[in-house]
């Protein structure tokens, strides 16, 4: 985990140097208000959730003078006009910021890691800050309820919502409907059944269901759920015969890797993972990691200790984002810091959803068609992740599977091959690029019929021209 950087032979115009760097925890006493912070109140997740960034005033508490008041009024503009996901980062995450020095303005908004986790409005496509077409369940999960909070999506697999907060918020949050507190911008919906009886459900009907075999439990972020509570119901899940893979979908070992170190949480880990081999069900964690700097040796321990612990893999799903990843060379050091650091799988990387506000982090199919194509052999293939879209009422989608692309419009159609009870094949699947990519003809066409009162609602998506 700590090996001297080994830097691998370059021949040619590769478009890519290989890199192999040891893991560095920043040293967080560089921030004026962590530095009487011990060792020992770093590695704890108590510590790191009690000190955990809320609103701007904590901000301030920890980075004291080191960013101007321009900074904290661009941040207030955001929270007040735009954000989506209330602030909650964790030490672990803001220690990852402008890793290397304390930070500036200019050093601090250029950060990749903050512009995913503390957006401000100047990040804000100032055109286009929302597509005409996004929606707050921007992936229609809700309507996909068989009961609350179990989303069934596909035949064979569903998403169980445990839970509908985490140890933290990002911005581009899927999720953003249900998750978090609310913001000036969106009141959240709120789950109506108890925990228990939520549960008591989801269990119910994968009882009923055998066809179901693979169930992501999620939420939210199943560390946010007391261990107990969650051990108990992961056992109870693995007496339905029927399921046999299991996911554990957590942002907590890059963002809280404390909490995945904590011993009655590792002990409880290999209670659970020892039960799944018994009987043959493949129990894997699920984490979030979109930059190479949050990829720490503190995070590499989290991981080694799961797997320690009897969980079959710990495997990445990232989010695509322009100004945080949306390079290849971006790409490919995050896999590498995974892969060769960490222990931990590189499986998919998401382009982001179409949820309000996030037009300056999305980027057009073409542009994920071509980062796929630039990874391509670099990594081993089980270690090469596939970069996929989340289609509307279709579901995960390589980029290149697309069926139908009108790039001057950026319109793109996709199918599926497989219904769920009544679900008609045909409904949905449609994907837009951001209108900031788009030609100048496309830019117009939008802009024309959403910007000069023509109805917005009209039936725009069966147009794949401009005539």
């Amino acid at each position: 985990m700590n090996a001297d950087p080994v830097v691998a032979v370059e021949s040619g115009d590769q478009g890519y140097r290989y890199v192999r760097s040891a893991l560095a925890e920043p040293d967080w006493r560089r921030l004026p208000g962590w530095r009487e912070v011990t060792e020992a109140e770093w590695r704890s997740a108590t510590w790191q959730r009690t000190h955990s960034v809320k609103n701007a005033g904590q901000l301030r508490a920890v980075l004291g003078d080191l960013l101007t008041d321009r900074f904290y009024a661009d941040l207030a503009a955001d929270q007040t006009r735009y954000a989506t996901m209330a602030m909650l980062i964790p030490p672990q995450m803001l220690n990852t910021m402008v890793p290397g020095a304390p930070p500036d303005d200019e050093s601090f908004l250029a950060d990749p890691v903050r512009r995913y986790l503390l957006p401000v409005a100047s990040d804000r496509e100032p055109d286009w800050p929302s597509h005409p077409h996004a929606e707050r369940d921007s992936l229609h999960e809700a309507d996909m309820w068989v009961v609350e909070g179990l989303t069934r999506r596909y035949p064979t697999k569903a998403l169980a919502e445990l839970v509908s907060t985490c140890p933290q918020y990002c911005g581009h949050c899927t999720r953003m409907d249900l998750v978090g507190t609310s913001t000036p911008q969106v009141a959240k919906t709120r789950l109506a059944l108890r925990s228990a009886d939520r549960q008591e459900a989801m269990l119910d009907y994968l009882k009923r269901t055998p066809s179901v075999r693979d169930v992501v439990v999620s939420g939210g972020d199943v560390a946010n759920v007391p261990w107990p509570r969650l051990e108990s119901f992961l056992f109870r899940l693995l007496e339905v015969e029927s399921v046999r893979d299991i996911r554990l979908a957590t942002k907590a070992v890059v963002g809280l890797p404390q909490h995945w170190l904590q011993p009655e949480v590792l002990a409880g880990v290999a209670r659970v993972a020892g039960v799944a081999a018994a009987r043959s069900v493949n129990l894997a964690v699920h984490t979030h990691a979109n930059h190479a700097a949050s990829v720490t040796p503190l995070v590499a321990a989290a991981a080694r200790a799961l797997l320690d612990a009897g969980v079959r893999d710990v495997r990445n799903q990232g989010v695509l984002m322009r100004g945080v990843n949306a390079t290849g060379t971006e790409l490919l050091d995050l896999c590498f810091a995974l892969q060769d650091e960490a222990n931990i799988l590189p499986y998919y990387f998401y382009m982001c959803d179409m949820i309000p506000n996030a037009e300056h982090w999305r980027v057009s199919v073409a542009c994920a068609q071509e980062l796929q194509d630039s990874i391509m052999g670099w990594l081993p293939g089980y270690a090469t992740p596939r970069i996929v879209c989340d289609v509307p009422f279709v579901g995960k989608r390589w980029v290149h599977m697309v069926g139908e692309y009108d790039r001057e419009l950026g319109v793109s159609r996709w199918d599926k091959k497989y219904r769920i009870d009544d679900d008609a094949a045909e409904r949905g699947g449609v994907y837009y690029d951001p209108i900031h990519s788009l030609p100048e003809a496309g830019r117009r066409w939008w802009s024309e019929r959403y910007r000069s009162g023509t109805d917005s609602d009209s039936d725009s998506d069966s147009n794949s021209g401009t005539g």
